[in-house]
């Protein structure tokens, strides 16, 4: 009888001392884990809200998100049709005007050329678009390559509308 016990008090102790082990690790490793969480300020800038209500046809605005500059432009009827009308077959990078852009009259796109990261010039350029001049890439109205080294059209970022006047980017 008195092994059994001394066997019971043996396990309670290994049990306890592993649970204590257990929790000891864990509040070492915990801080280590959770510094690697993004801190308050980058999480304020995942989304940014642009209030577009000002923004006349055929101008364009730039704000900054995540650090890179965002091309918002309120396109003119003429700049959409010439646009969806672009054979794909004449793009390096083939892309529908219609998939670039969820309302046709604002074009939402990160303003960094894919070549090398440089900013592209608004309105400049043989299609009207934007230009490179470190290089020589030209976009036409929807921001797709159409000459030049970039390899790919200007990126679209994640974005909504969450009225007529406001765009949520992020």
């Amino acid at each position: 009888m008195t092994k059994k016990i001394h066997t019971k008090r043996r396990d309670f102790l290994f049990t306890a001392t592993y649970t204590i082990g257990a929790v000891g690790v864990g509040a070492t490793i915990w801080p280590l884990i959770d510094q690697m969480n993004p801190d308050s300020s980058v999480k304020a800038l995942a989304t940014t809200e642009v209030d577009v209500s000002n923004i006349e046809p055929g101008t364009s605005i730039t704000v900054l998100w995540r650090g890179k500059p965002i091309f918002i432009r309120r396109r003119t009827q003429e700049e959409i049709k010439e646009a969806s009308e672009v054979d794909l077959k004449d793009l390096k990078h083939p892309e529908k005007d219609s998939d670039r852009a969820k309302n046709p009259e604002w074009l939402v796109m990160v303003g960094v050329c894919t070549h090398l990261g440089c900013v592209p010039l608004g309105e400049k350029g043989e299609y009207k678009g934007w230009f490179c001049p470190c290089h020589g890439s030209h976009y036409d109205t929807s921001g797709r390559i159409r000459k030049g080294p970039a390899p790919i059209n200007l990126e679209i970022p994640k974005y909504e509308f969450v009225d007529n006047n406001t765009i949520k980017i992020g």
